[in-house]
């Protein structure tokens, strides 16, 4: 059966025909306009075509927001500190929604070594989720703010195509959604793991700042034009 594709904003820089590509997913209760505003902020250069994609999640019930309809990934069952209890078929339910984009954007002419998934807070445990699970190597990974949800599952599911890909993670060092210790949490399994992963931390609570975007902008530049067209 055939997975149907999410509702998407999409934009394109540079000049020319996208032969790059970043899907980027928001948060919990957020929607995919969250954060197309910042893409200018990126600075990519106008000689890097590349498409933006930022899905909307489904709307579902949330646990934690007392069963309330949110745009999420996936719900929330418990959440206290560092403790998160999370449903694990909700991930899997959208990993496969995004692995059915990646698709389309390798019938678009841009396959999957051409394209980063970037994610913040939900949007990033699912990036983390389905980067490091995709069959087909990407060009990286981003994780703003956020953590692994199930390091058991994700170990079962990453894929040797992935083992080496690029991952950028950042954190707000005052977060109090998401604690910074969760962040660290995931870093130190990835580096446990050989996964090749930048890390940076930001005085910024549950949020993104200039100095962020502006190095994820340097950082996209560098894993995408690993991968010329």
């Amino acid at each position: 059966m055939t997975t149907p594709l999410l509702d998407c904003v999409e934009l394109t820089t540079g000049h020319g025909q996208p032969r790059h590509a970043v899907i980027w997913l928001h948060g919990l209760g957020a929607d995919g306009h969250d954060f197309a505003g910042i893409v200018p902020e990126l600075n990519l250069p106008d000689d890097l075509p590349v498409r933006f994609v930022f899905p909307h999640a489904p709307m579902i019930p949330v646990t934690i927001n007392h069963g309330y309809l949110l745009r999420a990934w996936y719900d929330i069952l418990h959440a206290d500190g560092v403790e998160r209890t999370v449903d694990q078929a909700g991930i899997h339910a959208s990993r496969q929604q995004i692995e059915a984009l990646i698709a389309r954007e390798a019938a678009r002419g841009v396959p999957a070594e051409r394209l980063a998934l970037v994610g913040f807070s939900q949007g990033g445990a699912m990036a983390y989720v389905t980067g490091l699970s995709h069959a087909q190597p990407l060009a990286g990974v981003a994780a703003l703010s956020t953590y692994i949800p199930n390091l058991a599952d994700l170990d079962a599911l990453r894929q040797p195509a992935n083992h080496a890909t690029p991952v950028f993670a950042a954190h707000g060092e005052f977060d109090s959604v998401v604690p910074l210790a969760l962040g660290q949490q995931a870093v130190a399994a990835l580096r446990q793991r050989q996964q090749p992963i930048s890390w940076r931390t930001y005085p910024m609570m549950h949020a993104v700042c200039e100095e962020e975007i502006s190095e994820l902008g340097s950082w996209l530049n560098t894993v995408l034009r690993a991968h010329p067209a």
